[in-house]
């Protein structure tokens, strides 16, 4: 017992000595701290799976290629020539938006590209039906990376179509993530191994790894055909897309299909990703990245984090989209748990004046979740932030639009989670037509939805405010 209590000890003292060198925020480390001599064992347990800082003590860093270094310093000269009074030849929608590239450019190492061709892909059905033509038309590779990836019609007709275009001739490389791929069987698997598909589970759920990885998922969707077409989006491969979902009904959720420049963007993301996975760096190379023909006129640009990126990436993209607005924030996300960072920037944009709009499921998929969410209304609500329940279905889309001017779709959420925990990837489009568009498709829904109000919501029952203070307790981990 006394060797045992000793070991306890010198391995908080461990801890502690790591908290306090790596801690980001006082208050979380000093959580921590409790946590760990509060609650023996099971406290430093949960520090394990739900405390390290991976900012810090990575899982994977890239090395740099003289290819990889070639681009790294373009993208150098890129930031510095835009620092030094050479904005003379930039297109005006980059001009206008000088800072929010620079800072993308910084924290996520992509510039914009200009001469994309971008099509709003709003269900299921046409996201499904736009990426399976695409790989019916594939003569060189399709990379498909999800978050989930389930057992169905859908999952079948994938497997199928990946049957015929490997005896073709095509390389197919096949991503999913252990965790949120779950319940997609050995069977499916094996089917598409023995087809020919080269196939990797992202962060394997292993004894041994368990710790170290459970809390940290790979939440992209990413689909790239031969360097010429990208998809990403909100949009999962579950038949419930659709079908609709027995309790929550139509699920609505946005997918962006993508040409143009933007898609070597997307495809280096995916490279990434699968060399983390695979331990290959085959993809890595020139061979799979193109100088195609622009073919539209859409400036996009990538934005990807993860829980060892440098920074916090996506969640600085919303701050800066939400702080430089001027006339309305509009905000379509099935969770939405801000932190203090984005919930000040939403509140100080209303009071300034700035329309803001969230826009919701009033159905949720799970008990803390919905709690956690709603436990922010109060604040926001009090600050002049406009809120509306979707009442059709499940509203999955994560969408951000700014001034007629910006647009994010992607798939990352507003939330701990994806801004910390998750590997996430969102496309920013500088285009007043699309913008334009889907705003209009927002306040249509507006219109359909449920609008809370301050007063009203102070009224709520007090089990509801109970419900919501219990589960922001737990917001972080959700």
């Amino acid at each position: 017992m006394t060797i045992a209590i000793i070991a306890y000890f010198l391995l908080a003292i461990v801890l502690v000595r790591k908290l306090l060198l790596f801690g980001v925020r006082p208050t979380k480390t000093l959580g921590w701290l409790l946590v760990i001599f509060t609650i023996p064992l099971a406290g430093m347990l949960f520090y394990f799976i739900l405390g390290r800082n991976r900012r810090k003590n990575k899982f994977y860093v890239l090395k740099e290629s003289k290819e990889i270094s070639a681009y790294l310093e373009t993208v150098k000269k890129y930031y510095n020539r835009l620092g030094n009074n050479g904005v003379e030849n930039i297109p005006v929608p980059i001009r206008d938006h000088i800072k929010l590239v620079k800072l993308i450019a910084k924290t996520s190492k992509f510039m914009p590209s200009l001469g994309n061709k971008l099509t709003l892909l709003k269900n299921g059905q046409i996201t499904f039906e736009s990426i399976f033509k695409a790989i019916e038309n594939a003569e060189k590779f399709i990379h498909i990376q999800y978050y989930i990836f389930e057992d169905g019609e859908l999952a079948d007709r994938f497997l199928s179509l990946l049957q015929r275009k490997t005896k073709a001739g095509v390389e197919v490389r096949f991503l999913y993530d252990d965790l949120g791929s779950k319940t997609l069987s050995n069977k499916y698997l094996n089917l598409l191994k023995d087809a020919g598909v080269e196939v990797y589970g992202f962060l394997p759920i292993r004894f041994g790894r368990f710790l170290s990885s459970i809390n940290y998922r790979n939440h992209r969707k990413i689909v790239v055909v031969d360097g010429l077409t990208a998809f990403t989006g909100g949009i999962n491969v579950s038949d419930k897309y659709l079908k609709g979902d027995i309790v929550l009904g139509t699920w609505h959720d946005l997918h962006l299909q993508l040409s143009g420049p933007v898609v070597n963007s997307l495809q280096a993301i995916f490279a990434m990703d699968w060399s983390f996975a695979s331990g290959s760096e085959d993809i890595l190379t020139k061979k799979y990245f193109f100088n195609y023909p622009k073919p539209g006129n859409s400036i996009a640009q990538v934005v990807s984090s993860g829980p060892d990126s440098d920074f916090a990436a996506i969640r600085q993209l919303y701050f800066s989209v939400i702080n430089k607005a001027k006339k309305y924030v509009y905000i379509a996300n099935p969770y939405i748990i801000p932190g203090e960072a984005l919930m000040e920037a939403l509140q100080v944009a209303a009071l300034s004046g700035v329309d803001v709009r969230l826009m919701l499921s009033e159905n949720s998929d799970g008990f803390l979740a919905k709690w956690s969410v709603r436990a922010y209304f109060q604040n926001f609500l009090e600050a002049g932030v406009k809120i509306y329940l979707y009442p059709n279905g499940f509203l999955h889309s994560k969408l951000m639009l700014s001034d007629d001017k910006l647009t994010t779709i992607g798939t990352a959420n507003l939330d701990l989670r994806s801004f910390e925990q998750n590997y996430e990837v969102n496309v920013l489009v500088y285009e007043s037509a699309l913008t334009k568009e889907l705003k209009n498709d927002f306040l249509n829904d507006c219109e359909k939805s449920k609008q809370l109000y301050y007063q009203a919501y102070l009224k709520r029952p007090m089990t509801q405010r109970f419900k919501e203070g219990l589960a922001k307790v737990f917001s972080p981990i959700l």
